[in-house]
């Protein structure tokens, strides 16, 4: 078995798997904490993990349902649930679990699902424009892996490796910052410290493991635009789900209080 079907096989399922139960998790916490911190985040949460949790067990399908342009459609059609749906998804969330006074504004629930649906289609438009064909990735017994083949007959653009690159950057890449900030402000102003003294703490590992998914998006990246392209380059965001995943679990489990009686 080697690295390029670990990679479209077995991080990308383990990372769906694990998000799947972090999503049954925070089900479980809200059952004890939501009547003090409200439902509606939590339920987002859940939503968010639930969503991340089918983007990454599909990844296989890229690979498995055939030569092109197959996989150019899954790569679409998952980008573009990711760009659109989950990370405009994540930041509202956040909004929600973290919140200030008077809430989440809808206004900043509008602009996010709406920039997060424009950088959707313009990867689309992109992803069909520059890929040409695919190629043979893998054969594992009967099972053959087939990959995206960005112009099959010449070198492509750096201008469109540029646009495809700034459309992830913004979503999800800048979603991600933009949610960080937002839980770091909050946790820098905390008001009730004094009371619920692990709130800033749940508060820094959320920060943290949206810094690492972030990041983890912004360091594939790169290797994809100083070297050549790999399917095994997008095992770093694989991993970086993973040890966001468990930073963010850190997060939730930790209560809001030392010895909080009343919540557990």
């Amino acid at each position: 078995m080697n690295l390029s079907f670990l990679t479209a096989f077995l991080f990308p399922i383990l990372a769906g798997l694990m998000y799947f139960v972090m999503a049954a998790e925070v089900r479980h916490t809200s059952k004890f904490r939501s009547m003090m911190f409200g439902d509606i985040g939590f339920k987002k949460i859940e939503a968010a993990f639930i969503m991340f949790g089918i983007y990454f067990i599909t990844r296989p399908l890229q690979n498995i349902l055939g030569p092109h342009p197959m996989p150019l459609i899954v790569n679409c059609l998952r980008q573009f649930f990711l760009m659109a749906v989950i990370a405009p998804s994540i930041l509202v969330a956040i909004f929600h679990w973290v919140p200030t006074p008077s809430g989440a504004p809808h206004s900043s629930k509008f602009a996010s699902y709406t920039v997060g649906i424009l950088m959707g289609i313009i990867f689309i438009l992109l992803n069909t424009l520059a890929v040409t064909g695919s190629k043979v990735l893998s054969i594992w017994g009967s099972i053959t892996l087939y990959d995206p083949v960005w112009f099959k007959s010449a070198n492509p653009p750096i201008q469109l490796i540029l646009i495809h690159l700034i459309c992830q950057f913004v979503s999800p890449v800048g979603f991600l910052f933009l949610a960080a900030a937002y839980v770091r402000h909050r946790r820098h102003n905390y008001q009730l410290a004094n009371i619920y003294n692990l709130i800033p703490t749940k508060w820094r590992y959320l920060e943290a493991s949206l810094i690492i998914f972030a990041g983890s998006f912004i360091v594939a990246g790169l290797t994809t635009l100083f070297g050549n392209y790999y399917t095994y380059i997008w095992i770093i965001y694989f991993v970086g789900a993973l040890v966001s995943g468990f930073f963010e679990m850190k997060s939730i489990k930790l209560p809001p209080r030392n010895s909080p009686k009343d919540l557990k």
